[in-house]
């Protein structure tokens, strides 16, 4: 039984290390958009939802990111 508890444990590290890469990875995606469009003298509708639509993306991957973070703390200090 130990064994299998060992094989969840290293699968759930896996994917959180996945998770974690990837959020990064559309981390920095957003935050490109959205120095290029601060860059821009352009204020219009478009460009004003589309700031605060990657702004709020950017918001939530990160929460996603701190979450994981937690999540992974938690499966390096729990018992196998």
């Amino acid at each position: 039984m130990a064994n299998i508890s060992n094989h969840n444990t290293s699968i759930d590290q896996k994917l959180i290390d996945e998770g974690t890469a990837q959020l990064a990875s559309e981390i920095e995606v957003l935050e490109t958009w959205l120095h290029e469009l601060e860059a821009s003298d352009e204020a219009d509708t478009e460009m004003i939802a589309a700031r605060k639509s990657y702004n709020d993306m950017l918001q939530s991957r990160k929460e996603m990111l701190s979450t994981l973070a937690k999540q992974s703390k938690a499966e390096a200090v729990a018992p196998n």
